[in-house]
């Protein structure tokens, strides 16, 4: 794999956050990425980078993308997959998180990925275990893997791979910033490329602390969209409200939802992009989501190469 800079060498046992690592590290890990993007059209999509090395993705949150994503990406480097579900596991019968990961662990297991509802769980369960941890999403936290596909997507589609220098893009995130990991992520991520990014809500949506790391707010999507290189669209976590954000659905679609009359307002080539899963109607049009300046299934796509990148620097294998 090529590396940002002579001598570098990934220097992480874990991945929880973007928040923790720096520029280099980011673009180390992305450029590893791109290195894995031919796994995927080879005839025989397989690498022999962790043979030998048992994953095991240890979900406790409901996941359609991150979960086969994962599996998918351990597979295709030729290691063995472990899948354990929060519902089906002796958690459900009163274990703790620790006790169950230990017990994971004692099987002889290299890698955990966990997915959990708590924020600082996986954090939590790298301190109490000698394998490595990547964070699938911990609550309101981070969602690192998600935050590095959208900042590749974002590059690849910009024509900046060859640096990942994002001085003078602006991104905007628009929707539930408050219960968003994926945001988090993104902001993290993004401001130590260089971006110049626009957060974009309900008052009730938008925390205000997020001006303290160099993020702008705005409470409307119109003035922010003519002035944007791409645009993340997030969905509303009704499940994670406690109390009425906003007035109605439809009153937020209408300020806040990405449609085509919106879209034609914005810059030309303005790249859409939406981590899933999406309420077509609400935070996005079908016409949009499918049409030209959409990524999405882009993001997915890239998210393989992503996955397949942390578990190969994770676990110690030699770049």
């Amino acid at each position: 794999m090529a590396e940002t800079q002579p001598g570098y060498h990934w220097p992480h046992r874990h991945l929880l956050g973007l928040e923790d690592l720096s520029a280099q590290d980011i673009r180390f890990l992305l450029t590893t990425a791109l290195g894995f993007d031919g796994v995927s059209t080879r005839s025989v999509k397989k690498v022999p980078a962790l043979r030998g090395r048992v994953v095991v993705n240890l979900f406790f949150e409901d996941s359609t993308r991150t979960r086969a994503s994962f599996n998918l990406a351990a597979s295709r480097l030729s290691a063995d997959v472990l899948e354990m579900a929060g519902k089906g596991s002796s958690v459900s019968k009163g274990e703790t998180l620790i006790d169950t990961a230990r017990n994971i662990e004692a099987m002889g297991v290299d890698v955990i990925v966990c997915r959990h509802h708590h924020s600082g769980a996986a954090a939590h369960l790298a301190r109490s275990v000698d394998c490595s941890v990547i964070n699938a999403g911990d609550g309101q936290h981070e969602h690192p893997t998600q935050g590095l596909l959208d900042i590749l997507t974002i590059a690849k589609r910009t024509g900046r791979t060859d640096s990942f220098d994002f001085s003078g893009l602006t991104v905007a995130i628009v929707g539930d910033i408050t219960h968003s990991r994926v945001a988090r992520s993104n902001v993290y991520g993004l401001i130590k490329l260089g971006a110049h990014v626009i957060l974009v809500g309900p008052p009730t949506l938008l925390p205000g602390a997020f001006t303290d790391i160099g993020c702008e707010l705005s409470n409307s999507l119109d003035d922010v969209l003519p002035r944007v290189d791409v645009v993340n669209m997030l969905r509303i976590q009704f499940e994670r409200l406690t109390s009425q954000a906003f007035p109605s659905v439809r009153e937020y679609s209408t300020r806040f939802g990405l449609n085509a009359q919106r879209l034609s307002r914005a810059k030309p080539d303005l790249l859409v992009m939406h981590p899933g899963p999406m309420n077509r109607g609400v935070e996005i049009d079908s016409v949009v989501a499918d049409g030209p300046n959409s990524a999405i299934l882009q993001q997915v796509a890239n998210g393989l190469s992503v996955r397949m990148a942390a578990l190969f620097l994770v676990s110690g294998a030699p770049v």
